[in-house]
């Protein structure tokens, strides 16, 4: 399976990443009389299943070997990232639903910086266009729905965009070794603090499903599609791409909850997606120069 996936496209993984992810929105606001807490616990748990059925089929007896392999900056990303994900649902608690998606798509710009700091990646000028422009779209889409908030959930919101732009940069810094056993200790990590702040884990048959349908194809196929992806796309690139997300989680709830997305939506979303072809162009002029 892995060598099935690592034949595609990075830039198109990363994609096919973001358009996993985009379901988020839709799967919680379906989820009913659970708490976020519960939510995580349960999403993290098929998470794990998910990613350890993974690696079964990719490595099979050498699954332990895998693990080992991605040694300390798989721990230390998977520990990272963990903590994202349960800063994610602290600050749905503590701020408002605008100002988080606001604050999380924010990793385009953690990620254009760290790939500069820490890997040396070049900006190139159509990355800069194409950064600015889906920051403008961003404002567009959401800039009339954010409020000052509380600011403890605002600060806290910043650890998704922070930790996912780690985990990017630590599967740039080893393009060679296998980083998706790291989600395993992240989906733990997620899963202990899910259970340590929900007052009680069971929840309805029906928000069973669909913490499955997160922990396997939203959050399971993303990461998974994300990471591999990531080890041959520029830190920068990976974050307009992933603009996407916001994009297509209003196309969703309208296509299937009937929630008409207000005119600004449409408007800074298409311009988070020009932004986002803008870059696939890019590309595909350089593959047909060195051809």
């Amino acid at each position: 399976m892995m060598s099935l996936l690592s034949k595609l496209p990075g830039p198109l993984l990363v994609f096919l990443g973001a358009c996993s992810l985009s379901f988020g929105g839709l799967i919680v606001k379906s989820f009913e009389g659970s708490t976020l807490w519960q939510i995580l616990f349960w999403r993290q748990f098929f998470f794990i299943i998910f990613v350890s059925f993974f690696l079964v089929v990719t490595y099979k007896k050498d699954i332990f070997k895998a693990i080992y392999k991605s040694g300390l900056p798989g721990l230390v990303g998977g520990i990272v990232l963990g903590c994202g994900f349960s800063g994610y649902v602290f600050a749905m608690y503590n701020t408002t639903v605008a100002n988080t998606n606001f604050i999380i798509q924010t990793q385009a710009v953690f990620l254009a910086i760290f790939g500069y700091v820490f890997l040396k990646e070049k900006i190139s000028k159509i990355t800069f266009v194409s950064i600015i422009l889906a920051i403008l779209g961003l404002i567009i889409m959401l800039g009339s729905s954010l409020s000052p908030g509380q600011m403890s959930g605002n600060i806290v919101a910043f650890t998704m965009p922070i930790t996912f732009a780690v985990l990017i940069l630590i599967v740039r810094k080893y393009p060679h070794v296998d980083m998706v056993p790291l989600q395993l200790v992240a989906g733990i990590v997620a899963m202990f603090i899910g259970y340590l702040f929900s007052v009680k884990i069971s929840i309805s048959t029906h928000d069973i499903f669909l913490a499955f349908l997160a922990g396997f194809f939203q959050i399971g196929l993303g990461f998974i599609f994300i990471t591999i992806g990531a080890r041959k796309t520029l830190s920068a690139m990976v974050g307009i791409i992933m603009l996407t997300e916001a994009v297509l989680g209003p196309f969703w709830a309208w296509l299937f909850i009937n929630e008409n997305p207000p005119f600004f939506v449409l408007i800074g979303g298409a311009i988070i997606i020009s932004a986002v072809f803008l870059q696939f162009y890019s590309l595909l002029t350089k593959e047909k120069k060195h051809n």
